[in-house]
């Protein structure tokens, strides 16, 4: 492997645009060719309390410039490992257009960006925006087999309707559970005040939900979590920035204490990319103008190349 500083710039950080990880920007959806593209979905009219989320794919995009001193991959000393080598392509698709107080119109475009990615035979990774926008992500896997999803959120998101609204950042998990091609979900990390009413767990389990508190998912251990996904699930993954304790990502709307900390969420995603093929994520829910020390912006982005490393590294054993 050649590392780029030693044929051509340095390249530092802070240098240049910022795409997620500095890979090259394709504008044309059509012209797609790659293995993973990352999508922005800058949408936060969903939210029910704090917006800012639509900041989210910006700040995320910068803080992964971190892991971009162009080293030809991450050697992980403990794992004896090089993650995302220069072989996996990785390409920034842009942002979907979002139309401001226009949730179906922008969820449509975010699904329309996803599909492309899928069209592309690359792995779609959307960067939010509120929680709402994983209703597209979801709805674009229609036609791409059955999947089961792994939420790592502190809210349940399994609310039908209020109000009429159906769409927001507290229905997603409910509309996922409505679709054909879902076939199950495993919800890990729910805790302490939820938007769910008693009613919406009750929904949730016996529409094929199996929920873990924090605690609950500590005392199995990460690899005890993974285990009761069923064998063979292709995952969709969904990531909320408040699945983690507010000490360590302040930077979300709707912050919730004794969340998970780094290598809670980095083992339990290690083992599912070991043992399943992982065909989506997501990540959502940043909102930076909570967080000036720019921490929950960095922990997204690790968390984002980690998965995508240990999820590369997987399918070449």
């Amino acid at each position: 492997m050649t590392n780029s500083y030693d044929t051509g710039r340095l390249n530092l950080p802070f240098v240049g645009i910022s795409t997620f990880g500095k890979r090259p920007y394709v504008e044309d959806w059509g012209a797609l060719d790659a293995d993973v593209a990352i999508l922005g979905a800058p949408f936060d009219a969903g939210t029910q309390w704090r917006s800012g989320a639509r900041f989210g794919p910006r700040a995320v995009r910068e803080a992964s410039t971190l892991f971009s001193f162009g080293h030809a991959g991450a050697y992980d000393h403990e794992d004896d490992a090089t993650y995302l080598p220069d072989s996996v392509r990785i390409v920034d698709m842009g942002d979907a257009d979002i139309i401001h107080t226009d949730t179906e119109g922008s969820h449509a475009n975010i699904e329309k960006g996803v599909r492309a990615a899928l069209a592309a035979g690359a792995l779609p990774v959307t960067i939010g925006g509120d929680h709402s926008i994983n209703i597209p992500c979801i709805r674009a896997f229609d036609g791409e087999g059955d999947i089961h999803i792994l939420q790592i959120d502190a809210h349940l998101d399994f609310v039908d309707a209020r109000h009429g609204v159906r769409h927001g950042h507290g229905n997603p998990m409910r509309r996922a559970a409505e679709c054909a091609h879902v076939t199950g979900l495993t919800q890990v990390g729910i805790r302490n005040v939820s938007s769910t009413a008693r009613e919406g767990y009750d929904d949730a389990r016996a529409m094929g939900s199996d929920i873990l508190s924090v605690r609950q998912a500590r005392a199995l251990g990460p690899g005890g979590v993974i285990d009761r996904i069923p064998v063979g699930a292709r995952l969709y993954i969904t990531i909320d920035i408040d699945a983690f304790c507010p000490s360590i990502a302040p930077g979300t709307g709707t912050p919730s204490h004794g969340g998970f900390l780094y290598y809670d969420v980095l083992e339990m995603l290690q083992a599912a990319a070991r043992r399943h093929e992982i065909v989506g994520i997501d990540l959502v829910e940043v909102a930076p103008d909570y967080d000036p020390t720019g921490s929950t912006a960095i922990l997204a982005a690790q968390v984002l190349m980690n998965l995508l490393g240990f999820l590369f590294h997987a399918r070449a054993d």
